[in-house]
């Protein structure tokens, strides 16, 4: 299925203490670009969350935002330091005990207030938990994020083979006209030799019918023709594949255009470049339409 670079999905997941939201928004790149933004703690899964938006696309910019909620987990725990505690404990009452005239308990309030018997650390996680739950909502969003992209691609597709067909049309009706451009010319080369040396001189036929053949070997386009309804085809094939395309299609285009920028140069004629000129407003827009495409 053919489908476009640019899309949105959301996806969410909760274990019954935290909610995790994953939102993608993704535009045109050349290569795959993932940016994820999430908290701090969770960095650990950023290549997995990596490796699922991987496994749904190719191509694009894509971001990736994380988003927890929760009043139950916090980025912080508090440590406490038994063994110290107990040193402390031991040692003022040491204290106490050798300097009999210091008043007052050793209380809890006392001990906890010391240098590090409590302090503040990263909480602990339960990272295949985190994993689990991170991979299920990206995996969704995912999900949503690609239907959207399949029914862009349909769409985009659908205007390109659409293109094709009048780019097909107009190379068959050039085709068909192609072979009156030199009959016309030496029609032309006549009536100007008859201006010229006036209607009574004779004119050398042999040498009006071989300018006419020299023309009508440069103006020649013939291969070009036949290279263009072939890019046309190899384009309904590659649309028919259902694999990812845009790179293939980006090339196809570039040479499409190339054949009609030879036509128009070759076939010295005004109708000719008229069509020539509807050739080329027609791929333009194809590769506009292109450049969407993954």
């Amino acid at each position: 299925m053919i489908k476009s670079m640019t899309g949105f999905g959301r996806g969410t997941s909760s274990d019954g203490r935290i909610i995790m939201t994953a939102e993608i928004k993704a535009v045109n790149h050349r290569y795959c670009d993932i940016t994820v933004k999430m908290p701090r703690r969770f960095a650990f899964a950023e290549e997995a969350v990596k490796g699922v938006v991987k496994s749904f696309t190719t191509r694009g910019k894509i971001d990736v935002m994380i988003n927890v909620e929760s009043s139950e987990v916090s980025d912080s725990d508090v440590k406490l330091d038994l063994g110290l505690a107990k040193k402390y404990y031991e040692r003022l009452t040491e204290l106490k005990d050798h300097i009999p005239e210091l008043s007052g308990d050793i209380s809890l309030r006392l001990i906890s207030s010391l240098p590090d018997v409590m302090s503040l650390a990263p909480a602990e996680e339960d990272e295949d938990q985190i994993l689990s739950q991170l991979t299920s909502a990206v995996t969704e969003a995912c999900k949503n994020y690609d239907a959207m992209r399949t029914t862009e691609g349909s769409k985009l597709i659908a205007d390109i083979l659409m293109r094709n067909d009048l780019i097909e049309r107009t190379a068959l009706e050039i085709e068909e006209y192609a072979p009156k451009v030199a009959e016309l010319y030496l029609a032309r080369m006549r009536e100007r030799m008859e201006e010229l040396l006036g209607g009574g001189a004779q004119i050398t036929e042999d040498r009006l019918l071989l300018e006419a053949a020299v023309f009508a070997d440069k103006s020649n386009i013939t291969e070009e023709l036949v290279r263009l309804k072939s890019h046309v085809a190899q384009l309904r094939k590659i649309a028919a594949s259902g694999e990812p395309a845009g790179k293939k299609l980006d090339f196809l285009v570039q040479e499409m255009n190339r054949e009609a920028n030879t036509i128009g140069s070759k076939a010295n004629d005004i109708n000719i470049t008229e069509k020539m000129l509807l050739l080329k407003a027609e791929i333009e827009k194809i590769r506009e339409q292109v450049q969407n495409i993954e």
